[in-house]
Parts: structure tokens; sequence; C-alpha cells
């Protein structure tokens, strides 16, 4: 049996989306670099910012709500404050339910990420928390994403 392949680091035009996020002090840990916990807060942030932006995503009074399932992330090179991330969004499978996000974190200015993973949104009913067809607007946007 064959081992399956490194990850390997991604370019920017593997990704259809990017928002900014600026690096805080906390971020850092006492080996001079962003604690690897980050990262996950980032991608949480990178998608769900763009969602809310887009008027797809309503966290206050929407009657659907995104649960994680599942989360992964790999690592290529050191992220750390003050530098400022370039997170690319894509949108990598679209269920009926379910989304797979995956995320590359760069470095402003470079080329190829830091890092990438993703993780997968169940949408569910707020009150139930019971899958639900993915809204309309949230479908047609997330498409833009594939």
């Amino acid at each position: 049996m064959n081992a399956p392949a490194k990850p390997q680091p991604e370019g920017r035009d593997a990704y259809k989306a990017f928002r900014a996020i600026t690096t805080r002090w906390m971020d850092n840990d006492v080996y001079g670099h962003v604690n690897n916990v980050v990262y996950y807060s980032w991608f949480d942030t990178a998608v769900n910012a763009t969602l809310i932006e887009k008027g797809v995503l309503d966290i206050h009074g929407g009657t659907t709500i995104g649960l994680v399932i599942e989360t992964q992330c790999n690592y290529f090179a050191p992220l750390a404050f003050p530098q400022t991330i370039d997170a690319g969004i894509r949108v990598a499978k679209l269920g009926s339910s379910s989304v797979r996000y995956e995320v590359g974190l760069f470095a402003q200015g470079e080329p190829v990420c830091a890092a990438k993973g993703h993780f997968v949104h169940v949408y569910v009913d707020r009150e139930t928390r019971r899958p639900v067809p993915l809204p309309t607007a949230l479908k047609t946007y997330l498409e833009t994403l594939t």
C-alpha cells in the first residue's frame, strides 16, 4: 500500500476569495510564532466574515447556522506578529446541507501559503439543531467559490 502524498503548499491562484486578517500580540507563543490553535480561529473568521459581508449568513437572527463537524490543518512556514495574513477561501465540496471549506493562509505578499486546511460546516436549524438544506442565497454564493 502506498503512503498518501505529503501535503504541499499552494499558490494564491488555488483560492477564489481572500480576506485580510491582522495578527495580534497574543497570537505568538513562547517559540516566537503564531500558535497552531490560532490558525483554526482564522479559518472560522475568514469564512464567516465573508459570508456575513456577502449577506448570506445572519449569525444573530438567521434560522440556519453552520456547525463545524471536522477540521484539519497542515503547516509549511511560520507566521508571526506583526504580520498581516491573507486568507484564501474556496469550497471543495457543496452538499445539500454541508460544505467543505478549504483555506490557505498566506503571509501578505507571499506567493505560496504558509498553512492550509479545511473545515466542514453542517448547516442546521438554529432551534432544533437538525440538518436543513442550504438556504438558496448561501448556496448560490458558495457555488462561486467552487
